[in-house]
């Protein structure tokens, strides 16, 4: 895992600068080793995490006659099957990682679309190609690992994170305003756009290419697949419950193979949930020592804390068990949270990611994660609503209209707890998909975000999930809701916490769920065998049931979640009220200040459960204070 930089200057008048200053505020991605290769067809740089080929694998990675550089964050799983092939067609290798096979393709491939797809990893890549006078950018097929770009008549820079483009003086430092709607309604901005005008995310599945002084040409070269309900039940081979099971226990099995090679210490996360749990029962069969396992909880008042169910896995496979435990203080994180992200970032268990990131570095410089297993098997509790979205739709209007009032009126400790949950469901469900799903997703009300952003007409977000959930147009409603949330929460959400959290400490995180063939074969099964009803993952808990605790199988769904409502209005209430409350605070000149008022004032009082959204105005305000916006 590193952390890679670079650029192109377009223009004899444009600001050069040096690409020291990129590779300084990336250090903390590759704190090993840093290094560039330079051509008149750009700069390419890396700081270096060294995971495999400790003795050989320092940067500038080149082909034989050094016309071409490499620099690559990530892993490459299949590096070892690219060499032999490149080997047998005649190339000469000088190291024994993975960079270097991507530096040979790029010597044979005539465009970037080639090399990409021979790749089997988690990566973003950049090609500096003297030969072909090109630049070529690639990143993963679900964008685990990340890439920025800023691109201009003047200069093409790009960077790992968005700190690296902003560290080039060519780069323009400028809001984009159309992105706080954006961020109001999904916590983040999402992908290709940021919060600085002009700077770009890659998509996942895509390659780019500046060849020739001429403009970035991007270009996809890899879709997730998606079933259509014509489609054949033994398609994948999964035809009943328990032909599904093993199948998705088999490939799993490789998947945690491929990622256990390192030449580094390796552990892996255990939240007490399923995912993490599977991925540390199959791992522990597959290394000759414990396995060193990585816990995180809170003090149990709310129900937040997971720490026990963790436990049971890890005396059931004798694991070398940590644990560490969160206080609210650590919300005084935030700053440094922020400046990890480089934008604001509303999902508070960044929180916890990052403390378990960092205790889980003082032992291991990899660990495995249980990502992905709700979006490949549908275990967010959101999805078992869609489905109850149909039937919903059936109740007559005024039943419908009571039952939403009789909700708003129960107290937040009612009906164990869900309270919240229902009436978020209640709501947005008038609405239809997939709007109704952006409703339960949201932390901001569309009514509220127009009050917040009286001014603002832009609803580009909106129109972009709405495009996205119509690619998926014939296939199972399941299907299309986990297409949507793979191409949208995961990749701007999810992965993006996971990656900064672990980064910010030199830690790399391995997703065994996200592997693609792992993935082509759950995408294959029947809607039913990931979900019926209200019961969700129905596959993955057949493929566990002999291997965990029936306790971890059966239980509940349980978010990483931080207790935030119960911090906010107790032990953190004057912080939160200085930082937002303020008639100086920044939001206040970009959100209608009546608004964020009313927020504090219900959350305060008990009337209604603000956390998360005075979470999102909190990373919010310390970006703009940091920026000076």
């Amino acid at each position: 895992m590193c952390g890679i930089s670079g650029s192109i200057i377009l223009d004899a008048g444009t600001q050069v600068g040096t690409v020291d200053e990129q590779l300084r505020v990336l250090r903390h991605r590759g704190p090993d080793a840093s290094g560039y290769f330079e051509r008149a067809a750009g700069t390419v740089a890396q700081n270096r995490l060294a995971i495999i080929d400790l003795q050989t694998g320092d940067p500038p990675i080149t082909n034989e006659d050094a016309t071409v550089g490499v620099v690559l964050n990530g892993e490459i799983y299949n590096f070892r099957e690219l060499r032999d092939e490149l080997v047998d067609r005649g190339h000469v290798f000088s190291t024994s990682g993975d960079t270097e096979t991507i530096a040979h393709l790029a010597e044979e491939a005539a465009d970037a679309v080639q090399i990409a797809r021979r790749l089997d990893g988690m990566f973003a890549f950049a090609i500096c190609d003297s030969r072909r006078q090109r630049l070529v950018l690639g990143r993963d097929r679900l964008g685990k690992k990340p890439l920025y770009y800023y691109s201009s008549a003047g200069a093409f820079v790009f960077g790992s994170e968005i700190k690296a483009v902003l560290a080039h003086p060519a780069v323009v430092r400028e809001l984009d305003d159309g992105a706080l709607a954006a961020y109001l309604t999904f916590g983040y901005v999402p992908t290709p756009r940021t919060f600085y005008r002009g700077i770009r995310s890659l998509a996942p599945g895509h390659v780019l290419t500046v060849a020739g002084g001429g403009p970035p040409v991007v270009e996809r070269y890899w879709s997730p697949p998606v079933r259509r309900d014509r489609e054949p039940a033994g398609r994948t081979g999964g035809g009943t419950l328990e032909e599904a099971a093993t199948g998705v226990r088999s490939r799993l099995s490789v998947a945690i193979g491929k990622r256990l090679v390192s030449d580094v210490p390796l552990g892996a996360f255990l939240s007490g949930g399923i995912d993490s749990s599977l991925v540390v029962a199959l791992m522990a069969g597959m290394v000759d020592r414990p396995v060193q396992t990585f816990t995180i909880g809170f003090d149990d008042r709310d129900g937040f804390d997971e720490r026990e169910y963790a436990r049971l896995v890890a005396e059931r496979y004798g694991t070398d068990h940590h644990e560490f435990v969160v206080a609210p203080d650590a919300v005084d994180l935030v700053e440094r949270l922020v400046w990890h992200h480089d934008q604001p970032f509303g999902d508070s268990s960044a929180v916890p990611t990052f403390l378990l990131s960092e205790l889980t570095r003082q032992h291991v410089t990899v660990a495995l994660s249980g990502d992905g297993g709700d979006e490949l098997f549908a275990g967010y509790e959101r999805f078992a609503a869609a489905r109850v979205l149909e039937r919903y739709a059936e109740i007559p209007t005024p039943i419908r209209t009571g039952g939403r009032r009789l909700l708003e009126t129960l107290p937040r400790t009612a009906l164990r707890g869900r309270v919240g949950s229902l009436q978020r469901f209640a709501r947005s469900a008038e609405l239809g998909m997939p709007n109704a799903y952006v409703g339960w997703l949201s932390f901001f009300s569309e009514d509220m975000r127009h009050e917040a952003l009286p001014g603002a007409s832009s609803s580009w977000a909106i129109d972009d999930f709405e495009r996205v959930w119509e690619e998926s147009e014939g296939a199972h409603p399941l299907d299309r809701l986990l297409d949507v949330n793979l191409k949208t929460y995961l990749v701007d959400d999810l992965l993006v916490k996971v990656d900064r959290m672990s980064m910010a400490h030199g830690l790399e995180v391995r997703s065994p769920f996200l592997d693609t063939d792992l993935l082509r074969y759950a995408s294959g099964l029947p809607a039913g065998l990931k979900a019926r009803g209200l019961s969700l993952k129905r596959v993955l808990k057949a493929a566990a049931a002999d291997l965990l605790p029936a306790e971890i199988t059966r239980r509940r769904k349980k978010g990483f979640g931080v207790p935030l409502d119960r911090w906010f209005r107790n032990e953190l209430r004057l912080y939160v009220a200085d930082m937002l409350g303020s008639p100086h605070a920044r939001v206040r000149a970009h959100l209608a200040p009546a608004v964020v008022d009313r927020l504090l004032q219900e959350h305060t009082s008990g009337a209604r459960e603000h956390g998360q959204a005075l979470w999102l105005l909190l990373t919010l305000e310390v970006f703009l204070r940091r920026e000076g916006w």
